[in-house]
């Protein structure tokens, strides 16, 4: 009825799922770590993490959530040559359109993974330009904090 993974794909499953738990906990650490370190910074406009008081859905999801991923927006001042400035100015994030590793990915929502999406319809969702979404890895979150203010210190 469907696709039949190899016994390698079900063995790496299987030693995935042992330390999934140590992961996701470092992960969700390291992303509000990360999201009240961008609030903080000054040329940032927005950050959009429901793990900060500042969302508006936090109290929501205070009532229907146990936990949170390191996975969240943010807006920082400017437009599109200081969001690609700022990533291109970054050594440990990595540039990439599919989120959600072990390790640090961020990407430019409007050019890449909702480029098809036609412009007026991005800014009724709110996708600008200086829309970037991130995935914080299990990296040491000094590291990354420091990556992060080398990229902005270049815009």
């Amino acid at each position: 009825m469907g696709i039949i993974p190899s016994a390698f794909d079900c063995y790496q499953v299987n030693r995935g799922l042992k330390t999934l738990d140590l992961r996701m906990r470092q992960h969700s650490i390291n992303g509000l770590t990360i999201a009240k370190y961008l609030q903080k910074q000054p040329k940032v406009e927005k950050v959009l993490h429901p793990g900060l008081k500042s969302h508006p859905q936090h109290e929501l999801f205070q009532k229907q959530a146990s936990g949170h991923s390191g996975t969240f927006s943010f807006y920082i001042k400017g437009g599109s040559e200081e969001t690609k400035t700022f990533l291109n100015n970054l050594k440990i994030f990595t540039t990439a359109e599919s989120l959600g590793g072990y390790e640090s990915l961020i990407e430019i929502p409007s050019i890449m993974t909702h480029a098809s999406v036609p412009p007026e319809h991005r800014v009724v969702l709110g996708i600008t330009d200086n829309l970037i979404r991130v995935s914080v890895g299990i990296e040491d979150v000094e590291d990354l904090v420091a990556d992060l203010e080398f990229g902005f210190q270049k815009i």
